[in-house]
């Protein structure tokens, strides 16, 4: 099995915490348990992981 480094796992985790946080928004809206505050806190920290992941030099 190969090894990967510190930086390409951060950069699965971003990827993975951006895809999460919008799931969740639409699942939690559908369900009607979602408040607008916490909805924008949620995209906007998806948002944040999504940039942090795009700005990394390969």
């Amino acid at each position: 099995m190969e090894k990967k480094s510190i930086h390409q796992i951060i950069s699965v985790v971003f990827k993975a915490l951006t895809l999460a946080m919008g799931v969740a928004v639409v699942v939690l809206s559908r369900l009607g348990n979602l408040e607008i505050e916490s909805a924008a806190t949620m995209l906007g920290i998806g948002l944040a992981c999504a940039g942090v992941s795009m700005l990394e030099k390969k």
